[in-house]
């Protein structure tokens, strides 16, 4: 049977928890298994090493671990992708996938400015033997070259909101993979994959977990790259933690009700502040009629440009936390130039639209009267 979508985040990944007789998916801490029969278990950890996930034993958790099994499966379901693999952090999963383009005797990489300063200074330090071009949508194809492993693209990018039209992306990539990372729309509001796609990238530290107490990358792709993925995760030691998994899993379950609330009072505020002539610009993907290949509704983020400090502002803010990470359900506000985007080049951060006064602000669950009241004082002070 079909499910929407809000039911699957409840159910996906808990098909096994009838035949164990529990309610809640348990939580496997286990950090080695018995292996009784070594002939038995010599084959599986090839098949281990492999990238495979053969069923019985984990072994070891290095491997493989059940609970963190389950988010994968669930996230894989909102995602509508064939599988997908767990990391420790976000930057270690887009890490993985650097690597399994360089292991692929691909590594050149073309990506589209802005993206997460993290994503930003891995790709550009050149540390994982990776080369880089940067393009603009509708000349990423003749970035492309023959060692071509990845284009990567955030949509909505992390701070500028900036929107990319992704079936329009992926049509310019050819055969070549396309890598979103689609932390800020969530699986609710956008899936890469139904527009063209080949793999998503979440930090699963935002609002997949939704709660700002558990760090947590994944990425959503066909079986094939999983297998790379999976290869890469057993020998680097980047699989996520199963008390990690297990947040990150409950996370799904109210991931749409979160969201939904989050974007409407989010949509409010940028009206708000769009209003107001303390406010230069406000960046925000609701504000502009959508296009084909992207979000369905605005998101949970916005940012906005101040007239006077925005430093001050942020040093202002009572009830907002002057913070980074974004997709927590209390309301988180910082200076992306300052903080979140620092490694990347000055020039680059101009070049893309992250200047001196903006602020990038994530909406919580509270109440819309109570965040304005709060940026109403703090931009006084700016």
């Amino acid at each position: 049977m079909n499910h929407s979508f809000a039911t699957q985040a409840v159910h996906a990944g808990r098909e096994d928890l009838a035949e164990l007789g529990v309610h809640a998916p348990p939580i496997d801490l286990s950090t080695t298994y018995p292996a009784v029969d070594s002939h038995v278990e010599a084959d599986r950890i090839s098949r281990f090493a492999a990238g495979l996930q053969p069923p019985g034993s984990p072994l070891y958790s290095r491997l493989h671990n059940p609970t963190v099994g389950r988010f994968e499966s669930a996230l894989a379901t909102l995602e509508k992708a064939e599988a997908a693999v767990g990391f420790a952090s976000g930057m270690a999963a887009l890490t993985a996938c650097l690597l399994a383009a360089v292991a692929a005797g691909k590594p050149h990489v073309v990506a589209v400015r802005p993206l997460y300063g993290g994503s930003d200074h891995l790709l550009n330090c050149g540390l994982l033997g990776t080369r880089i071009s940067w393009a603009e949508p509708g000349r990423v194809g003749d970035a492309i070259e023959a060692d071509t492993g990845l284009v990567i693209v955030e949509t909505p990018a992390n701070p500028t909101l900036t929107e990319v039209d992704l079936a329009a992306l992926a049509a310019e990539c050819g055969e070549v993979p396309l890598l979103v990372d689609n932390t800020v729309a969530t699986p609710v509001t956008q899936r890469p994959l139904e527009h063209g796609a080949s793999i998503v990238l979440h930090s699963a530290t935002k609002f997949l977990g939704g709660h700002g107490d558990v760090m947590g990358g994944v990425v959503a792709c066909g079986e094939e790259f999983a297998v790379r993925l999976r290869q890469i995760r057993i020998a680097t030691g980047g699989i996520l933690d199963p008390f990690g998994a297990y947040l990150l899993h409950r996370g799904l379950a109210t991931l749409p009700v979160r969201v939904a609330a989050q974007s409407a009072t989010a949509a409010e505020l940028a009206d708000r502040l769009a209003d107001d002539r303390r406010v230069s610009v406000v960046h925000y993907p609701g504000r502009s009629p959508r296009r084909p290949g992207q979000m369905e509704s605005g998101g949970a983020m916005l940012s906005f440009e101040v007239v006077g400090d925005a430093t001050r502002v942020v040093a202002a803010v009572g009830l907002i936390t002057p913070a980074v990470s974004l997709g927590s359900v209390d309301s988180l506000i910082q200076h992306p130039a300052s903080l979140t985007h620092r490694i990347v080049e000055e020039t680059d951060r101009q070049s893309c639209g992250v200047n001196a006064a903006m602020l990038r602000l994530s909406v919580g669950l509270e109440a819309v009267e109570d965040l304005w009241a709060d940026l109403d004082q703090a931009l006084k002070a700016a």
